[in-house]
């Protein structure tokens, strides 16, 4: 249990952050090509004027992107969360279970299908490989074995096997090239509310049962020997887990494509700041990736204005040197 001390510390961490989020929201719907002062912002949500092209921009265009940065951040850096805490594995994120090479792989391989495919098919496309790839990586890293690295050993594979034919893929019929550039640079633009609210319900089910499940995080945590012990089923926790990854993870990158280094950076960061109590760490987790992507992807717009950096090259530019030196420090205290 922690003290008293420590959860008002923690609270007070938690409540910076969401102010912080908040704040950046405001400014995320304030930057890019025109700038909106925050006033019209505030205007726009609180008193639209059908009229006025500043709301209109605002609540057609902006309002969704910066949903989706939120909704994405949070996911990816909770979904990074539980997978470190299901594989043991400090380096271990959502690109480790095959999601986004699976997502990437559907999109490729089924787009064709559907001639010219909406925002909202892609997306689906999108969720359904990544389900699919995740969901095969659960079954070859976990079923017969209960090896927290074996998971890991699998989702290089698949991811490595899913990606190998997308290549093939796009060899063979390089039409879908620009259709899935998209997905593989990763952005938070262009989305349509409706598609974003579509899929806010698996969102919603899933952090609700990771933090229903926090208890029994911070048990399994402790080694298997130890869970086991004390009558965990660590069997049924995992898979529980795994299955909540795919959701989070998947759904993340529907919306947003491959967006990488947030599911491994966040949680490293929100473990110095909050108490190692699942209870707080995945509040922490959702706020902070939320914060960091809105970040990015503030920072993606105003760069190069007019033009825009893709948000998985400035996720990149962060986590990079970031997984670097974890890396590092892994091989020296080895």
């Amino acid at each position: 249990m922690t003290t008293r001390h420590t959860r008002l510390g923690a609270a007070l961490t938690l409540a910076i952050g969401l102010g912080l989020l908040v704040l950046l929201a405001v400014l995320s719907l304030s930057v890019g090509i025109t700038y909106i002062a925050p006033g019209d912002v505030l205007g726009a949500l609180f008193q639209p004027d059908p009229l006025d092209i500043n709301h209109i921009l605002v609540n057609t265009t902006r309002l969704s992107r910066m949903t989706v940065a939120i909704a994405v951040g949070a996911c990816l850096a909770v979904a990074g969360g539980l997978m470190q805490a299901v594989t043991r594995n400090p380096l271990a994120s959502p690109g480790l279970f095959g999601i986004n090479a699976g997502a990437v792989f559907a999109i490729v391989l089924l787009a064709p299908l559907f001639g010219s495919p909406s925002l909202t098919q892609f997306m689906m496309l999108a969720f359904a490989g990544a389900a699919v790839a995740g969901t095969l990586v659960y079954c070859i890293g976990m079923l017969g074995s209960r090896s927290p690295f074996r998971i890991v050993l699998a989702g290089a594979a698949v991811t490595a096997l899913f990606a190998s034919f997308t290549q093939a893929l796009l060899v063979i019929s390089q039409d879908g090239l620009d259709s899935i550039l998209f997905w593989m640079a990763g952005s938070v633009a262009g989305r349509e509310m409706q598609a974003v609210v579509a899929l806010y319900p698996y969102l919603l089910i899933g952090f609700a049962a990771s933090f229903l499940l926090a208890r029994h995080i911070n048990i399994l945590v402790t080694g298997e020997e130890i869970a086991r012990g004390l009558g965990q089923n660590t069997f049924v926790i995992r898979s529980l887990l795994s299955i909540i990854i795919i959701l989070l993870a998947g759904g993340a990158v529907s919306l947003a494509g491959n967006i990488s280094f947030i599911g491994l950076i966040v949680p490293h960061i929100v473990r110095r700041l909050l108490p190692g109590d699942f209870r707080w760490l995945l509040p922490g987790y959702a706020i902070f990736g939320a914060l960091l992507l809105l970040l990015a992807d503030i920072v993606a717009r105003i760069v190069l204005i007019p033009q825009e950096v893709p948000i998985g090259v400035v996720t990149a530019l962060l986590g990079a040197p970031f997984f670097i030196h974890m890396a590092r420090k892994g091989m020296r205290n080895g």
